[in-house]
């Protein structure tokens, strides 16, 4: 059965309580897992049965407690409040979507399919909801969907940090080259559109068996006449059998003309899949921005004062914005939001993590983004980075400076290094700046304060706020309920 037979005949969701009932069961399919991603799918499925028991209004019977007592009433069918899908239970469901969709399993994914019908019939401007049914589209195979769900959430927001425009441009141009490769398939092979009306699963079958014996002549005709008759297809069915057919080709197509012909379908296939994983780059050369290196980084900040800036509640409230500004160095983090009465208004340095776009747009002397897989990196700096929007750029030397300027392994600092760690982390390290200052760094006390679409991004349990904490106080030398000076 195909990936397209799967997916018709998946269950579709809509109604609350079917929804969490489908969640609690899922839950405890879960039990013994060994799996990594479904141990935390199994987490998050049970924070939602705990928000879920204390957002609805019925009480527990009393022999049951805890978790137990969440999945009998899921099973029997726990009314929801009258009031609708309420704020925490709908962050809940889209986190377990989320790691639902990481999973990737055909059972995840139906619950992740689930959770998303549920949500926009509850939600249907719900950002986060449209932005989860188009990654689930991308990841069932249906590019039309996924498009008009991502079109769907720019729509609704104004501020694109995932990216999505730069994924909706790379669907469409890779499924312009798509459509150019079978068209030169085509051309190609005229024979192929004889076998294009019979069962393309079965006109695969018989030139494989073609092939077999050594027909190429016969195998050949029915293997595109197949590729052309999955045109509706999901993609990864279908860049699948494009590239079992390639490999077959380039062991037969031996002269001097095949081989030019089979030069023209492996330009146009390795483009589209390019494109597809990565989207159209306008410009390669990033507006001819100016790579740094650690020491050329430490050159530029030498004698100078540097103000971190937090993104936090207390920043957000604190009418420093003059102060702020007085420094020789700003720095902002990631999803950073201006106010200049509070926050001042500028930015010289944005150090962000690879995996959000948030003011990337913004204008700054310098840009560091952070990551800690070399390949992952480099692919958000291709499709994130905004030409001209940097004067300098942090190369590779300063990807991931805990880790790989301070040498500080799992073994030694176990969680992900947060932004802010990784820059005050390098600012301490290189020792060059006569004052160093933390403004408004609560570690979260106060709540976020960000850019309205980064608002609802969860402060994950990944970093380890707590000693990173202890870290800065540590080589605090003065600490007061704004600023805490390490110089």
């Amino acid at each position: 059965m195909t990936r397209v037979q799967n997916r018709r005949a998946r269950a579709r969701g809509g109604e609350l309580d079917d929804c969490l009932r489908a969640c609690a069961v899922h839950s405890g399919k879960l039990v013994g897992s060994i799996d990594r991603r479904r141990i935390e799918l199994a987490e998050q499925l049970r924070k939602l049965l705990v928000v879920w028991g204390t957002t609805t209004a019925a009480p527990a019977p009393a022999a049951a407690t805890g978790a137990t007592a969440l999945l009998k009433r899921a099973v029997k069918g726990t009314a929801t409040p009258a009031t609708g899908i309420a704020n925490e239970l709908l962050d809940a469901l889209l986190a377990v979507a989320n790691q639902a969709l990481k999973c990737g399993y055909d059972d995840e994914l139906n619950l992740a399919l689930v959770i998303s019908d549920t949500v926009l019939a509850q939600r249907k401007n719900s950002r986060a909801g449209w932005r989860l049914r188009a990654r689930l589209m991308e990841a069932l195979g249906d590019d039309a969907e996924a498009l008009e769900a991502y079109e769907k959430y720019l729509g609704l927001t104004d501020d694109d940090g995932f990216g999505v425009r730069a994924r909706i441009a790379g669907l469409r141009a890779a499924s312009e080259r798509e459509r150019d490769l079978l068209a030169l398939l085509r051309r190609q092979c005229p024979r192929a559109e004889e076998f294009t009306r019979g069962d393309a699963t079965a006109v695969w079958a018989e030139g494989l068996a073609a092939h077999a014996v050594g027909d190429w002549a016969a195998a050949e005709p029915r293997l595109v006449g197949a590729l052309l008759a999955m045109a509706d297809a999901p993609v990864e069915d279908r860049q699948e059998l494009l590239s079992q057919y390639l490999d077959l080709r380039i062991a037969v197509d031996t002269d001097v003309t095949a081989r030019a012909e089979l030069t023209d379908v492996l330009a146009l296939y390795a483009e589209q899949r390019r494109t597809r994983m990565r989207g159209p780059v306008a410009d390669p050369t990033v507006g001819g921005v100016q790579w740094i290196s650690l020491g050329e980084f430490r050159n530029r900040i030498a004698g100078k004062s540097v103000a971190l800036i937090a993104n936090s509640g207390r920043v957000g409230a604190s009418s420093m914005g003059a102060e702020i500004d007085a420094y020789d160095l700003v720095v902002r983090f990631n999803s950073f939001r201006l106010d200049p009465k509070h926050t001042g208004s500028r930015t010289d340095i944005h150090a962000t993590i690879h995996k959000h776009g948030f003011n990337w747009e913004k204008q700054v002397d310098t840009r560091l983004v952070f990551g800690g897989v070399s390949g992952d990196w480099k692919w958000s700096l291709r499709n994130r980075l905004v030409p001209g929007a940097q004067t300098f750029l942090g190369d590779e030397s300063l990807r991931w400076p805990v880790r790989n300027i301070g040498k500080l392994s799992t073994d030694v600092w176990s969680g992900i290094p947060t932004t802010g760690f990784n820059m005050l982390f390098l600012l301490d390290f290189l020792d060059v700046s006569p004052k160093l200052d933390l403004i408004g760094f609560d570690f979260y006390e106060s709540g976020a304060y960000r850019v309205p679409e980064a608002m609802k991004l969860a402060i994950t349990s990944v970093h380890e706020y707590t000693s990173e904490k202890a870290w800065v106080m540590d080589r605090a030398q003065s600490v007061t309920d704004m600023r805490i000076s390490l110089r």
